[in-house]
């Protein structure tokens, strides 16, 4: 890499880090000073994941906290904010915790680690121990938030209404000691309740942040003001009941829309100062398409981590990076409740790069999140596997796929479904197999057609012809991965090209053939001849000859939606 260029900071959310280390990074210091003018006590931010929440999180922390470094900031934009930097920077106690890794299989070990987390945090101020400041029952208050149980490892002893009142009580000591008022910033704070839902002790977990936040946040005279960020705004009734002075920032927020991913411009100027300028329009329909607010954005994981591998390769193909760092749940909940119905037409027509109008509801709790349809709309929306073009109106949003890489989940998600389908429709696809062995096309041809007509179909009108023969492709691999018998190869070198299924019935000696090609629907006989016609050149046929196929069956398949003409011809040896 050239020395003049700055490293990519792969999976780092710590701004001293960033900084400190020379990384590349795209300037969102001014967060701050909208945060101050814009002001709001208890402040939440709700974006979907790898969009940048915790470095700006810790980016609040560099900027505020008592001891911090100013020198973080210089050249940054905040840094020309002269008077507000003199007010600000540095001036104030700040308590920052990240709840991400509360996750336990149960309500115990989770409660151990909420515990971990703010006695680990209590820790950084080890100087309340020996505060002139500080009474003696004040320093014993201490105390309890960075006891370490019996057994001297790293989970804290706190009883319930320790963990309750702990972050309201580590404000007040910092406040007495510092005389300023305390910030208090809570990353991922909702990824707690999440992982509750999915473990079965959500009630428990719900009482116990419920408490935590209402303590901290709003019954609390040493708060100077907080910032919560997480994935999905969590309703008034379950987390925040009562809590009047919260101010919520989500996707469909006008203020701070740009915060929080790349723009364009920003994107442009990093493939820029990386010589990867000719790969924007790739960046672009992969991993733009975005809309919060007002402001188009790229996801920022993704980004940098194509820009990481085209370093290295510049012919490196784009990936799914974002859907390697979550389960895709919601979008499986989604393909599983789909029927014959309006939704599975509106799940095309979003496959197809149409949109879809919605209604969003954007407080929801999670253990309700997947009891209608509504919410799974309203869910797909705010955690990123869908945005909106076009203008809202009445909370009804134009809902669309934001770009490549999330099309792509979808798709793997139906192909998963559609693999569950084969094996448990036994009968459909044993008659599937055994027309295309005995070379009735007609047959084929019906039967293949009826079942594109119960999936979903993959409707690529926005990518290139061979993209849309995959998913024809695909589904045929699918059911001919039911005959366990049959040796199935896929895309492999025959003859002078790359046959796109072969297969060997070898202890009745057949072979087959199966070229599958997309068509417009006036072309479809035409397509199917010039099929047959390609394993004919090409000489797809000559490895089935030499592993003793004494009758071998040329498919021409093409494909329209979900309909399809077949043409078989047979060859006997």
């Amino acid at each position: 890499m050239d020395r003049k260029r700055k490293k990519l900071p792969i999976g780092i959310d710590s701004f001293e880090k960033i900084v400190m280390g020379d990384f590349y990074y795209i300037d969102k210091t001014i967060l701050i000073k909208n945060l101050l003018d814009q002001w709001g006590e208890v402040n939440l931010f709700t974006r979907p994941r790898r969009f940048g929440k915790s470095l700006n999180m810790s980016m609040l922390k560099s900027f505020f906290e008592i001891g911090s470094d100013p020198s973080l900031f210089d050249g940054l934009r905040i840094s020309e904010e002269t008077a507000l930097c003199q007010e600000y920077m540095g001036k104030f106690p700040v308590i920052s915790i990240s709840l991400k890794d509360v996750d336990g299989a149960d309500f115990k070990m989770a409660r151990e680690l909420l515990c971990s987390v703010i006695g680990r945090e209590a820790l950084r101020f080890d100087f309340l121990k020996t505060s002139e400041r500080l009474s003696e029952e004040e320093k014993n208050i201490y105390r309890q938030l960075i006891k370490v149980d019996d057994t001297g490892q790293t989970m804290f002893a706190m009883s319930d209404s320790a963990v309750m009142g702990s972050l309201k009580v580590l404000s007040a000591l910092l406040e007495k000691h510092y005389g300023k008022k305390a910030i208090i910033l809570i990353d991922e704070y909702d990824v707690p309740l999440a992982k509750a839902n999915e473990h079965g002790y959500y009630n428990e977990m719900v009482l116990l942040i419920r408490n935590l936040l209402q303590q901290a946040l709003k019954t609390n005279d040493s708060l100077y003001f907080a910032v919560l960020t997480g994935c999905l705004r969590v309703a008034k009734e379950s987390i925040f009941t009562g809590l009047n002075n919260l101010k919520v920032l989500s996707i469909t927020s006008v203020r701070f829309d740009e915060y929080f991913g790349f723009t364009d411009d920003e994107v442009r100027k990093m493939l820029a100062h990386y010589g990867l300028s000719e790969k924007y329009q790739t960046v672009k329909d992969w991993y733009d398409g975005y809309r919060f607010g007002n402001a188009d954005v790229y996801c920022p994981w993704d980004v940098i981590s194509y820009c990481d591998e085209l370093l290295d390769n510049l012919d490196a193909e784009p990936k799914n990076y974002w859907s390697n760092t979550s389960s895709n749940d919601v979008v499986r909940h989604f393909i599983e409740t789909l029927d014959a119905g309006v939704t599975k037409r509106e799940m095309e027509a979003l496959i197809a790069g149409e949109s879809v109008t919605k209604e969003i509801h954007e407080e929801l709790t999670y253990n309700n999140l997947y009891d209608s349809m509504e919410n799974i709309w309203s869910v797909l929306f705010m955690t990123g596997y869908l945005t909106y073009r076009g203008t809202p109106s009445s909370g009804s949003y134009p809902l669309v796929i934001p770009n490549m890489e999330i099309r792509n989940i979808y798709k793997d998600q139906i192909m998963e479904m559609f693999v569950k389908n084969v094996a448990g429709d036994g009968a459909y696809f044993r008659s599937f197999c055994d027309t295309l062995k005995n070379g009735d096309a007609p047959e084929v041809e019906k039967l293949f057609s009826g079942y594109l007509r119960r999936t979903v179909s993959i409707r690529d009108t926005f990518v290139r012809k061979p993209t849309k023969e995959n998913f024809y492709h695909g589904i045929l691999l699918g059911i001919l991965g039911y005959k366990t018998d049959w040796y199935v190869r896929s895309n492999r070198e025959a003859g002078d090209g790359f046959s796109d299924i072969s297969i060997e019935i070898e202890d009745e000696g057949i072979g087959i053939i199966i070229e599958v090609k997309y068509a417009e629907k006036s072309r479809m006989e035409e397509v199917c001849r010039e099929a047959l016609r390609q394993i004919e050149v090409t000489g797809y046929t000559e490895q089935l000859k030499e592993d003793d196929c004494d009758t071998i069956l040329k498919y021409g398949i093409a494909c329209y939606k979900k309909q399809c003409r077949v043409m078989v011809e047979t060859e006997k040896y």
